[in-house]
């Protein structure tokens, strides 16, 4: 059997233009001579379409377009992810859905079976689950339809399994001759090895190809890789689309199977930055940005992904020095705006800090200078990065890391301003790494921005360490503390100073307010700030 796997880039709630992209992935498999193609879960409405859910007209005008695509298929059938209605009329009114279109028709529909609510998934506050599944016949064969979730729950792979239930175990009882899962499975660091593990196990196990199609690019905080898969009764791959890009797989179920070639991780990390970007702002209706170059190494590779994303013509960098400015951070930051090709522009806020001290000193007298004034410098530039924002119509891309965003190391409406924070879920350390990536043919980020000691420059001589432990250490705690939920005791254990680990666990603790503020950031890592960790403000906790 040869199969198409049409790995698609879709926007959530875009239903013609959804139709449409799949409807050409058809048609080209079609020319290829395939009996059947394959679109990623949800690809008519585009995932995650969350509380659109629950908008009058939404899920009936999700079927509209499905019978429309229905009418565009022939010999040819289309196996497609959308949003059905529910039986159940106690329970939610929508379906997490697959059907399978053939010569005119939906021939058949199934649902999906198990629902996540962990991490950013909130899947069943929205849809009914399946409380059977069946194979569908397709040309004299019996298919097995599962949506993402529904093939992540196998006993011989999973040691702590989420649900009781294995629905690709009950489709190879039935008869099911393969199993095609059509997924929406949003990427982070290391994910891509994982799955393709998984399910060439699981493969292998039931002794049944199993073809696997994903969703590729950026909705909203989630970044969707592609990588299909479509792999042998060994589990051994036949075939896999591209990564962070649109791709039609093409292949034969009979054909031999093939070496793959790994990605590094910091090139599939800087890949998915770009393509978060570039979706974000396009999805959003954006075709320019700003960014705010410092002169350290946080903007200087937003700045290269945002120029990469959007092209170069498309960015423009303002450096906006005060007294405490170095005359070599102002260097490092031409030299890079020169290197990228974007547009690049110098206001001091010298002036206007002096000024604003002047106003504030009959309430601020006999009082010392302390983090107030420095609080100050980073709002003058965030209200310089607005206004240029309001002015050409471009998204203000945010600069800071997830370091310093977990311990509070930054300024609300000051650094923090923006409309997406493409970097919020780097840790530092792994933003030196992005950046010798870029540099990896010539010197892009000036080799003086990666080798300096960090520092805000918001006072006299300023270095982070000041403030904050060396990252090395910082970001071995984060990854303790924040993904992996251990204690301050089971850290301090590990052989972490104690004094050091309450500290930081407890600025992290404390500036949630800020994260709740802050832009919206690009999920790369296993456990992101915001829609995966739901963490109250008002809360006294310590642990």
């Amino acid at each position: 059997m040869k199969i198409a796997l049409a790995q698609i880039n879709t926007t959530v709630g875009d239903f013609e233009g959804n139709r449409s992209l799949i409807e050409k992935a058809y048609l080209q498999g079609g020319a290829d001579g395939v009996e059947l193609v394959v679109a990623p879960e949800l690809s008519l409405t585009g995932y995650p379409p969350r509380d659109l859910l629950l908008k009058s007209g939404f899920i009936e005008g999700n079927l509209i377009a499905l019978q429309d695509l229905a009418k565009a298929v022939g010999e040819v059938g289309l196996v497609v992810g959308h949003v059905g209605l529910s039986e159940n009329h106690t329970g939610r009114r929508a379906t997490n859905a697959v059907s399978l279109l053939h010569q005119g028709k939906i021939v058949a529909t199934r649902t999906k079976t198990l629902l996540p609510t962990y991490d950013v998934f909130d899947e069943d506050r929205y849809f009914e689950p399946a409380t059977e599944n069946t194979p569908v016949e397709h040309n004299g064969r019996k298919l097995g339809l599962t949506i993402c979730e529904d093939v992540w729950n196998d006993e011989a792979f999973w040691k702590d399994r989420r649900y009781e239930g294995n629905p690709v175990d009950e489709l190879v009882e039935q008869g099911a001759e393969m199993i095609i899962n059509i997924s929406a499975s949003p990427w982070s660091l290391g994910k891509e090895g994982m799955r393709r593990e998984m399910l060439s196990s699981l493969a292998a196990k039931i002794n049944r190809p199993v073809i696997y199609c994903n969703a590729v690019g950026g909705n909203d905080e989630l970044v969707f890789d592609g990588g299909s898969l479509v792999l042998n009764t060994e589990g051994k791959v036949l075939e896999a689309g591209a990564h962070f890009s649109e791709d039609l797989v093409v292949v034969d179920l009979e054909k031999e199977p093939k070496e793959m070639s790994e990605s590094q991780p910091i090139a599939l990390l800087y890949d998915a930055l770009v393509l978060g970007v570039r979706d974000y702002l396009g999805k959003c209706g954006f075709k320019s940005t700003v960014i705010g170059l410092s002169g350290g190494i946080d903007s200087a590779v937003t700045a290269a992904i945002a120029a990469d994303a959007l092209g170069s013509e498309n960015v423009r960098a303002i450096s906006m020095p005060s007294q405490y400015s170095s005359q070599g951070s102002l260097d490092d930051s031409k030299a890079l705006a020169n290197n990228l090709g974007i547009q690049y522009d110098v206001i001091s806020i010298k002036e206007g800090f002096e000024m604003m001290k002047g106003s504030l000193e009959p309430i601020f007298e006999g009082k010392d200078e302390d983090v107030t004034e420095e609080n100050m410098q980073a709002r003058l530039r965030g209200l310089i990065m607005m206004a240029a924002s309001n002015k050409f119509g471009s998204l203000v891309l945010t600069t800071g890391n997830k370091s310093e965003l977990a311990v509070g190391y930054c300024t609300l409406y000051g650094d923090m301003c923006g409309g997406l924070a493409v970097i919020s879920d780097v840790p530092k350390t792994k933003v030196y790494d992005l950046a010798n990536w870029i540099n990896r043919d010539r010197e892009v980020i000036p080799y003086s921005t990666i080798d300096k000691p960090p520092s805000a420059e918001l006072r006299p001589d300023q270095k982070d360490e000041d403030s904050l432990p060396p990252y090395e250490i910082l970001d071995a705690i984060l990854e303790k503390y924040v993904v992996e939920s251990q204690s301050v005791d089971q850290i301090v254990a590990a052989g972490f100073d104690e004094q050091t680990v309450g500290r930081i666990a407890r600025l992290i603790d404390l500036n949630e307010y800020k994260r709740r503020q802050a832009a919206p950031g690009l999920k790369v890592t296993s456990k992101a700030f915001g829609v995966g960790r739901r963490i109250p403000v008002a809360q006294r906790y310590k642990g």
